[in-house]
């Protein structure tokens, strides 16, 4: 976790962020919130001891729209395999095919 964040390209880390039952732990909960001031939110495993009442959890729902578009951006072929070597290259690709999505959909 701790080199994704330190791998981010935005310019301040985000408030909250969302994982699935896998990033259930009470641990990483506190590391997250103390070193780097996020809030986790991941639905529970079935422990006995909850971490999180439903409230966030709300949240998580939305997820969704997140997992819908990379099963979008998997029709891209070129993105999916990698071709460029420059990594602007590529991104521009992204940009490109998140265009398209937009103007397919309106």
């Amino acid at each position: 976790m701790e080199e994704v964040l330190a791998a981010s390209f935005l310019d301040e880390l985000p408030a909250r962020l969302i994982g699935d039952k896998a990033y259930d732990s009470d641990r990483l909960d506190q590391k997250l919130e103390q070193e780097y001031g996020i809030e986790l939110i991941a639905p529970n495993r079935g422990r006995r001891g909850k971490t999180q009442d439903g409230r966030p959890l709300r949240r998580y729902k939305r997820r969704w729209k997140v997992e819908r578009l990379f099963a979008w951006l998997h029709n891209f072929r070129r993105l999916v395999t990698r071709w460029e070597y420059h990594i602007e290259n590529f991104l521009g690709f992204v940009h490109l095919a998140c265009l398209k999505l937009l103007l397919n959909h309106l």
